[in-house]
């Protein structure tokens, strides 16, 4: 073996560019958290070729006083922290110390500073790790920094890099990414001197709007709910898309922690889970969300990129996230208008899109739904207990569980408007103060009726049935833990286990109505959200499955005639019932037909 010998400095800044600077972006990325970090109120970045050929950030921040220019290109030299308490309480963007050194091992940079009250400013050159001396020069308060020849001196990183194009993609993605974080910043963006983007301040929750509508599409904040949620110290605060807002790819997912873009899995089980019962098969939900905790409270420092957190109180995180996401969509209903949606502690409270009178001071906006218990319902005129099987695991409790029904006033619609005909005994035909409204009235009733059983599954005492013979399971060394550690609120839920070993536990309760299922897959998978999230939800995924298969057959089927009183009543169901936009699979319930679009069908006033 050859001798163990200390590495050279240039050395070991490439070696540490190699985990920092991935491509152009990445260097971009490092730039401008840098000026953030400086109070910069004006951010330009120039790019040519990609970032290949040129990278320049200019701000008007705090700038870098002239004896501490060659210590900002120095390796782990850092104005941000300086001890062990700082590097848990880390609120800044930057704070390694890693970025400028890294970037100058690999390309020739030239830093150009001038401190805020300073006299002049001065330039410090760096070629591929060598510095030259500091000189006079002329700038504005702020900071420059030239990036020319990426990777110049490392000829095996640059052939990775991709056509200029994709390049300079990346750094608009970027950019927008960190544009929605800081909404009080100017960005200016060119490429190849040609001005590219260019994203005012934002002032105001209107220009906050604005800036997610540039860099989502215009019809996001239409089709968005606002989220502004605080409990047990954490904050939630932005914009989730409906379920009508989804997309292909997961292309529009921006989470923020304490203004930091990441990426966590624990955030990405959570939203998961809140839309799972709204969402088709295959799609991703788009959102703006920042979360705003402790800084002690979550851990920065464990990927040299700073993509990657790590929670202190995981499961708090993963609990908060779910149900502030889960109830701000279960508060949308068919027809009321979605972005004035805020979730609020304790609970959530929205507005629906047609009002009567003004609400009276001191009290909350009355949805359509909210009316005394004792009112009269109107029924379909189908069964209204769906299936026989519920009856016989819940008693009664469904009948229990009904869904009151708005006040209507001839003077104005209701949301859904009144039905005015039925088209191939499929879908419903309604008229509403906007136009036409066609609703697929089995989609729309399996929600109703799926609805109805949860609720009477959360009303009724939860059975559990007694396994005749106690089923011992393998499983890894963490599961048994979690199967110990969580084993009274598993219980709860009807399954009783305990562990019976160092990897083997025992299953002596089921809930009743998983029945038949596979019970060693059933612990297994459980078991295995614990080990990772803290938290499971797969008993209560499976028994949503079950009462999705029973809404499904207990609810009115196509090619059944429905008289105009009965397809009034499910239109006023609609309106009383939780996400009643999707059926239970993620499908469209109901759209709507604006007078102006069935006028450009017809060119009328053309």
């Amino acid at each position: 073996m050859a001798s163990i010998r200390a590495l050279p400095p240039e050395l070991i800044n490439q070696i540490a560019a190699g985990e920092v600077i991935e491509r152009p972006a990445s260097v971009v990325k490092e730039l401008v958290e840098n000026s953030l970090d400086a109070g910069a109120g004006r951010i330009e970045i120039d790019i040519e070729q990609g970032g290949a050929q040129l990278i320049r950030v200019r701000d008007d921040g705090g700038g870098i006083a002239h004896d501490e220019l060659e210590l900002a290109v120095a390796s782990h030299a850092t104005s941000k922290i300086g001890s062990f308490d700082d590097l848990e309480h880390v609120a800044s963007m930057g704070f390694r110390g890693e970025a400028l050194a890294s970037v100058s091992s690999v390309a020739r940079v030239a830093l150009t500073s001038r401190q805020r009250g300073a006299d002049a400013a001065f330039r410090l050159e760096v070629d591929g790790g060598k510095l030259r001396q500091a000189r006079p020069a002329q700038h504005p308060q702020g900071t420059s920094i030239e990036v020319r020849d990426l990777f110049y001196n490392v000829p095996a990183r640059r052939k990775f890099l991709r056509a200029e194009r994709t390049e300079f993609a990346h750094i608009d993605d970027l950019l927008k990414s960190l544009a929605l974080a800081r909404e009080g910043v100017e960005f200016r963006l060119s490429n190849n001197g040609r001005p590219v983007r260019i994203i005012k301040a934002a002032r105001d929750e209107a220009g906050a709007l604005a800036r997610v509508a540039e860099v989502l599409g215009e019809e996001f904040p239409s089709r968005s709910l606002r989220v502004d949620h605080s409990a047990a110290g954490l904050h939630l605060g932005g914009w989730v898309g409906l379920p009508t807002a989804s997309r292909s790819q997961a292309d529009q997912q921006f989470f923020y922690v304490n203004g930091r873009l990441v990426r966590d899995r624990v955030v990405a089980h959570a939203v998961r889970q809140a839309y799972a019962d709204v969402l088709f098969q295959g799609r991703h939900p788009a959102f703006v969300l920042f979360l705003t905790l402790d800084p002690a409270g979550v851990d920065v420092n464990v990927h040299p990129a700073k993509s990657e957190v790590r929670f202190r109180e995981q499961r708090l995180v993963h609990d908060f996230l779910y149900r502030t996401l889960h109830e701000a969509l279960a508060q949308t209903r068919a027809g009321v208008a979605p972005v004035q949606a805020v979730v609020s502690a304790p609970n959530v409270s929205w507005t629906p899109a047609l009002t009567g009178a003004a609400n009276e001071p001191g009290l909350s906006p009355m949805p359509w739904g909210a009316r005394p218990l004792n009112q009269p319902r109107l029924t379909l005129g189908v069964r209204d207990e769906p299936l026989a099987e519920y009856a016989a695991l819940f008693g009664n409790a469904a009948s229990a569980v009904q869904v009151p029904l708005p006040d209507t006033d001839d003077s104005q619609a209701p949301p859904l408007g009144f039905a005015i005909a039925q088209l191939k005994q499929v879908y419903v035909l309604a008229e509403n103060e906007q136009g036409l409204v066609l609703v697929d009235m089995h989609a729309a009733h399996e929600r109703i009726t799926y609805e109805k059983l949860k609720n009477g599954r959360i009303t009724s005492a939860l059975r559990s049935q007694l396994l005749l013979v106690p089923l011992s399971i393998a499983v890894g060394a963490k599961e048994a833990a979690a199967a110990e550690e969580h084993a009274d609120a598993l219980a709860e839920w009807g399954l009783e286990l305990s562990r019976s070993g160092p990897s083997a536990v025992v299953v002596r309760r089921i809930p009743a109505l998983l029945e038949g299922a596979d019970v060693s897959q059933l612990a297994r998978d459980v078991l295995s959200e614990l080990a990772a999230h803290g938290s499971s939800r797969r008993l209560e995924e499976l028994e949503n499955e079950l009462l999705s298969t029973m809404a499904c057959h207990g609810s009115v089927r196509a090619g059944r005639r429905l008289g105009i009183p009965e397809m009034n009543a499910l239109l006023r169901e609609m309106e009383a019932t939780e996400r009643s936009g999707q059926c239970n699979h993620g499908r469209p319930t109901w759209i709507q037909l604006s007078l102006t679009e069935l006028d450009k069908l017809f060119m009328r006033g053309r």
